[in-house]
């Protein structure tokens, strides 16, 4: 397992980035968690707590808190990147000449980045071709998982040496980690249940019954793997813990940041005041934008996305949402199960 002496990196301050460092703590890591937010680095040296993100949770004293980029890099045997999709880029470029070819480096971000469709291992890989890599997705609220309920995620990497390493150093009582070698799908799913999370939130929102939520989560299942095989994931991957677990998470749990953000909406706020009252990163909003024009690009079916872009950008009554499925084409129920129109 681990040792005291082993370094780990969390960049990133936010509520999974600090679940994570206080997991690999508890497993007898030395953490340094970079983060720019100069009070948060307050908190948690002063008081042991992430009193914005994670507030209640009291965090383990092997977690070093600082602003030192360079400093929490150095001799980490792995750096997990732990910020949003919009500044990953920007994060792993600036750690380019700070980063060993031996270190393992972790993606915990769930999103897209617009310019060439890139997702967070492909960045990773741009930057740092000579070092391994992998991807961590599931249906992981991080509050829950502070909390010390039991939960599970994937790690996914070509390399068993990482997917071994890193199921060795988070896996504890209350929290399993499964392994996976189908990096794409596995951060495809990720990135692509946030779009509908904003719509169970929607039609939470609006008084839908349990058959109506059943029907979205499934279809939503089916129009996400159809989209991500496309683009050349497994879909198998869709049936574990990085599909069909974190979507059902996700659209269930009013911890969701897009699940409230669809809330909101349903209730007659604008995008705008969502967004604002929430006053953290709902990834899906994003993802929705790159995800429309990709399957519009590419002629993938997918009328959730579609009729979610239209509420959310052009205007369309959010009521009509819930019914797009029931006037889009037929198909069949499992995809992939029998052909399209047969």
């Amino acid at each position: 397992m681990t040792t005291p002496s082993q370094k780990a990196a969390v960049l990133g301050g936010g509520s999974f980035g600090t679940a994570v460092a206080n997991i690999l703590a508890e497993n007898g890591f030395q953490v340094s968690q970079w983060m720019r937010n100069e009070r948060t680095i307050a908190d948690i040296q002063n008081d042991r707590e992430n009193k914005q993100y994670l507030p209640g949770v009291k965090l383990n004293d092997l977690i070093d808190a600082t602003n030192d980029l360079s400093g929490a890099i150095n001799d980490a045997v792995v750096v997990f990147y732990a910020v949003p999709s919009k500044s990953f880029r920007e994060l792993v470029e600036r750690t380019q000449d700070m980063v060993e070819k031996d270190q393992i480096l972790i993606s915990t971000t769930k999103g897209i980045e617009p310019d060439g469709f890139n997702l967070m291992s492909d960045i990773l890989k741009q930057v740092f071709p000579a070092n391994p890599v992998g991807v961590i997705s599931g249906p992981n609220l991080a509050k829950e998982i502070g909390a010390r309920q039991l939960a599970a995620t994937v790690i996914a990497s070509k390399d068993k040496r990482v997917r071994d390493f890193i199921q060795q150093s988070l896996s504890c009582e209350f929290f399993r980690i499964y392994v996976n070698a189908d990096m794409y799908g596995v951060e495809l799913g990720g990135a692509l249940k946030n779009i509908y999370a904003i719509i169970t939130g929607m039609a939470a929102a609006l008084g839908f019954g349990e058959n109506t939520k059943a029907m979205l989560i499934t279809r939503s299942l089916a129009e996400m793997s159809r989209f991500a095989v496309s683009q050349g994931a497994n879909p198998m991957t869709f049936l574990g813990l990085a599909g069909v677990g974190d979507l059902v998470a996700t659209c269930i749990s009013p911890l969701s940041r897009n699940y409230r953000v669809g809330y909101a909406v349903g209730k007659g706020e604008s995008l705008e005041q969502a967004i604002e009252s929430l006053g953290e990163v709902a990834e899906g909003i994003n993802t929705l934008r790159y995800i429309y024009h990709e399957a519009n690009d590419v002629g993938i079916y997918m009328p959730l996305v579609n009729g979610l872009y239209a509420v959310l950008f052009q205007g369309a009554d959010v009521k009509q949402l819930a019914t797009t499925l029931m006037t889009g084409e037929y198909s069949t129920d499992v995809e992939f199960s029998l052909p399209r129109g047969a």
